[in-house]
C-alpha cells in the first residue's frame, strides 16, 4: 500500500486504496461522451490508470483502439478487448506515440508533487505530434465542499467524508461508497491545484491547454507546446 493510502471493503485492494470489486460496479457516466467529442474518430488512445475498464469498454464500443495501463493485475484481469500493460504510470516507457493519451480519475491531483510531474512527463512522452492529452482534474471546491454526497441513479451513494491537511499543500481525503449489499472506503492523498497551478504543471512537462472541455473545467484537452 502506498503511504497515505488505504482501502476497506470486500475483495482485492490496489496499492492506492482502490477496491477492484467496487470499481467493477461504478458506471462510466458521461465521461466517454466527453472524450469521444474531443478527439478524432477511431483514434488510438493510451489510457493511463484504466482500472477495471470502466471507460475502456465504452470507448472500445465507440470504435476507438485502446492500450490500457494499470499497476494492478487484479484490475487488468477485468479489462476486455484492449491491449493491456501492467505498469505504474510514472514508470511507463513504451517507446510509442499515441493519438490520444488520457489521464483521468483526478490522477493529476495526486498528493505527491513529484509523482504528478512524472505522470505528466509520461503523457508528454507518449503523445504523437498533433495529438491530444485528455486530463480529468478536480473541481475548484473538491477539498472545501466537504462532507458531501451523491446518490447515483443506479442506487449507490458516494460520500466525500473529509479532506484534512497533512502538510506541503496535500490533503488526506476519505471517500465512502455505500451499496445495498456492501460498503467500501478509500483514503488517499490529493493536492488541490488552481487553474494557474495546473497550467504551470502542464508547462513544466512541455504541455499547454488547448481547451477546457467542460464548463466546470474538470476535463481538459492539452497539447504539446510548439
Amino acid at each position: 500500500m502506498r503511504e497515505g493510502h488505504e482501502g476497506t471493503g470486500p475483495g482485492a485492494i490496489t496499492p492506492d486504496g482502490c477496491a477492484v470489486e467496487l470499481y467493477s460496479r461504478l458506471a462510466a457516466g458521461d465521461e466517454p461522451d466527453i472524450i469521444e467529442a474531443a478527439v478524432p474518430a477511431g483514434a488510438h488512445i493510451l489510457e493511463l490508470g484504466c482500472g477495471v475498464g470502466r471507460m475502456t469498454h465504452p470507448l472500445l464500443e465507440r470504435g476507438f483502439t485502446v492500450t490500457a495501463v494499470d499497476e494492478s493485475a487484479e484490475m487488468l484481469e477485468r479489462v476486455r478487448g484492449a491491449r493491456t500493460i501492467r505498469s505504474t504510470i510514472e514508470g511507463l516507457d513504451l517507446g510509442e506515440k499515441f493519438d490520444v493519451v488520457m489521464l483521468a480519475s483526478f490522477l493529476v491531483n495526486t498528493g505527491d508533487a513529484q509523482e504528478r510531474r512524472d505522470m505528466l512527463h509520461t503523457c508528454a512522452a507518449h503523445v504523437a505530434d498533433g495529438g491530444s492529452v485528455l486530463i480529468q482534474r478536480e473541481g475548484a471546491d473538491y477539498h472545501t465542499n466537504v462532507p458531501r454526497e451523491r446518490v447515483d441513479p443506479s442506487g449507490y451513494t458516494v460520500r466525500i467524508v473529509s479532506a484534512e491537511p497533512v502538510g506541503d499543500g496535500a490533503n488526506s481525503v476519505r471517500a465512502e461508497y455505500e451499496f445495498p449489499d456492501a460498503t467500501w472506503t478509500q483514503t488517499f492523498l490529493a493536492r488541490p491545484l488552481t487553474e494557474e497551478q495546473f497550467e504551470q504543471a502542464l508547462a513544466e512537462a512541455g504541455l499547454e491547454v488547448a481547451e477546457y472541455l467542460t464548463e466546470d473545467g474538470i476535463w481538459v484537452r492539452a497539447v504539446p507546446t510548439a
